[in-house]
């Protein structure tokens, strides 16, 4: 019950996420520094900038909440700190939410006051340079590490089974759209379409915007515990599916039903039985709970609840979706004890 510990491949997924979130820092904060010797007056460089920065918060959140979730449940956190990594995905996704938001509002004001970006140019070794070639050649560089690290995420998230994760590595492999955008924006402005990097700078915020706006409903819905899904928020987690059915193995159950919910990386989970007798002992119970913290790293907290009839929330597995309304559940014979 409430265990912190790993399995050894999570361990080692782990160990690795770590490293790879490190080398992200290290990597953006290079990525950063460049961007402010170049940034001109280019509005799409800018909110590229921060964009950037932005990026800093989802490895910020995750190594953040590592340090809180290690701790073992008390009598004052009964279920642990699990929920931290949840937290954290959530300020991520406000985060981004809220700047991108006022970054998208003042591209728009940009474009409506027809403002025209300026941008100069520099001395290298006695030539004249216009700084535009600077901007688009750093931000040809900088597109180098998201196709480096955010793979190497991507793999590991589903793994570690961490939302925070694998957004952080969907942000990173969709980072080349920004990179692209700022460059055409700058290369606009050097033509002289004006307006083009405006509309770039807008693109890259409405980037922002949509990654705040689907990391932050993420995190909301785990955060007020919608039925487990996987790390990518695609489908229903399988999870349901093979509890329900290592439930109805059992001898002595006539029929099953579970509710998980996701803790922000481990699961807790609540198993309803129906036993096909009046009497059931407490091995017996036990042994079911203990068979389903088996089946999967995930589930840290397990209880399995004897019950007349399944409550109407209870998941029944694979099969509850192909059910009517009306359809009797499934009675097998009643055995004596």
């Amino acid at each position: 019950m409430g265990r912190t510990d790993l399995p050894e491949e999570q361990q080692q997924a782990l160990r690795k996420a770590i490293r790879w979130e490190w080398f992200t820092i290290g990597y953006t904060i290079v990525t950063i520094a460049l961007i402010a010797l170049v940034v001109g007056g280019s509005q799409a460089m800018k909110t590229a900038w921060i964009e950037d920065m932005l990026s800093l918060i989802p490895q910020i959140s995750f190594l953040v909440a590592l340090l809180v979730i290690r701790r073992r449940p008390s009598r004052k956190y009964p279920y642990g700190l699990h929920r931290a990594m949840g937290v954290g995905h959530l300020v991520a996704g406000v985060a981004l939410l809220v700047v991108g938001g006022n970054l998208a509002v003042e591209a728009v004001l940009g474009l409506l006051r027809a403002e025209h970006p300026a941008i100069g140019t520099v001395q290298v070794f006695g030539y004249t340079v216009w700084l535009g070639w600077f901007m688009v050649g750093v931000m040809s560089l900088v597109t180098v590490g998201p196709f480096i690290y955010g793979p190497a995420k991507a793999k590991l998230a589903p793994v570690l089974h961490n939302k925070v994760l694998y957004t952080d590595a969907d942000m990173a492999k969709a980072d080349w759209t920004t990179t692209v955008a700022s460059i055409v924006g700058v290369l606009g402005i050097g033509i002289g379409w004006w307006w083009l990097d405006g509309a770039a700078a807008l693109f890259i915020s409405v980037g922002i915007v949509w990654d705040g706006i689907r990391n932050s409903r993420s995190a909301v819905l785990d955060l007020i515990d919608q039925r487990a899904r996987t790390h990518d928020d695609e489908a229903r987690h399988p999870l349901h599916g093979r509890i329900v059915a290592a439930l109805d193995a059992q001898p002595w159950v006539r029929e099953s039903g579970v509710r998980i919910r996701d803790m922000g990386q481990v699961f807790h989970v609540e198993a309803f039985v129906v036993p096909d007798r009046a009497k059931v002992s407490l091995d017996r119970i036990e042994a079911a709970r203990q068979a389903l913290a088996a089946l999967d790293w995930k589930m840290q907290d397990v209880v399995v609840i004897p019950v007349r009839e399944l409550p109407g929330e209870a998941a029944r597995g694979d099969a509850e979706e192909a059910k009517t309304p009306t359809s009797p559940p499934p009675v097998r014979p009643r055995r004596e004890t």
